[in-house]
């Protein structure tokens, strides 16, 4: 799982300030009781002198250091039975100085050797979906909230299915792909319609689920997208063309890109070119896609080349929606 450098900043960031507030509170409450129960501060010096006891001990050359050592553990022992005493005595938990970091499993760095631990992949899926959400309307858009009946229960002209049942199966197979994201059979979507049928919504659906269960994700519109590309190839500028690289190669590795909106965007040589490298580049990583789009297959073969409809048709499940516009029924019911 490859999250976006911007966002593991984000995440360490958020790990690295947790740390540091619970680094100071920690100081505040051994100046607390260091000030109400001197004793323990001077056992505490006492302790830290006993373990340079221990180490010289074991240094001394000539006699055997194994008395000196069991002396200066004995000792360590009984000052540190006295020092729980005191603090349960005021009201302290025997490991109120001990330092306690909020997961235990990294000690709070958020690594175990070169594997990120889960508390750091948890701060990274909250950081990815706050980015999301700027984006896209995370907070009401779940596949809970989706509503069927917005999609009519009558035969709909030169189609098989009803908008409802067919909406049924795309809703299964949405659900599905997100829940089960990477072991779905299904690797990639392309889900057509005219606007107003909830591509948008069921894209935001899917990009929450896969978020949370810990996946990268990037979502963002095909004019954004192309936009990127075109200001890597033309760009004057060394910073402008460098971000625009870094958005790029975001597209190439996350783990599922959503792009939004295809056939919004002016079409040209460069754009055709992009879109065919993304798309192939994706498949070739196996990595996974879904496109939304207002055009048909049919639209995506007339408008791009027959390199780009022939990946679309061959390696993406196409969903169609088909209905009444969603946004007039609910203006309607205002």
């Amino acid at each position: 799982m490859a999250y976006e450098p911007s966002v593991l900043r984000r995440a360490t960031a958020r790990l690295e300030e947790t740390r540091r507030r619970r680094g100071e509170e920690q100081a505040a409450r051994q100046r607390e009781i260091y000030r109400r129960i001197p004793r323990v501060a001077e056992i505490d010096r006492q302790l830290r002198r006993t373990i340079v006891g221990i180490i010289a001990a074991s240094l001394r050359s000539g006699d055997d250091p194994a008395p000196a050592i069991e002396s200066v553990r004995e000792k360590n022992l009984h000052l540190q039975a006295e020092r729980t005493r005191l603090l349960l005595e005021q009201g302290y938990g025997a490991d109120a100085l001990d330092e306690r970091p909020a997961c235990p499993k990294c000690g709070d760095t958020g690594w175990r050797g070169a594997e990120m631990c889960e508390c750091l992949k948890t701060l990274c899926t909250e950081e990815q979906i706050r980015g999301l959400s700027r984006l896209l309307d995370l907070g009401g858009q779940s596949f809970d909230a989706f509503q069927l009946e917005y999609y009519s229960p009558l035969p709909c002209p030169g189609r098989n299915a009803t908008p409802r049942k067919n909406m049924e199966l795309v809703y299964e197979i949405c659900l599905n792909y997100a829940q089960k994201f990477g072991r779905f059979p299904v690797r990639n979507l392309f889900l057509s319609g005219p606007p107003g049928l909830g591509k948008t919504f069921l894209s935001a659906c899917i990009a929450r689920e896969v978020s949370e269960n810990g996946f990268s994700v990037v979502y963002d519109t095909a004019v954004n997208i192309f936009a990127q590309y075109e200001a890597q190839r033309f760009s004057r500028d060394i910073d402008d063309s460098r971000e625009a690289r870094d958005e790029t190669r975001r597209y190439r590795v996350c783990d599922l890109l959503i792009l939004d909106d295809l056939g919004s965007e002016m079409t040209s040589p460069l754009i055709q070119s992009a879109l065919y490298t993304l798309i192939n580049t994706r498949l070739t990583a196996e990595k996974r896609t879904v496109i939304s789009s207002n055009l048909s297959i049919e639209d995506v073969r007339r408008r791009y080349s027959p390199q780009i409809a022939s990946r679309l048709e061959g390696e993406y499940r196409v969903l169609p929606f088909f209905g009444d516009d969603i946004r007039l029924l609910k203006k309607q019911k205002i």
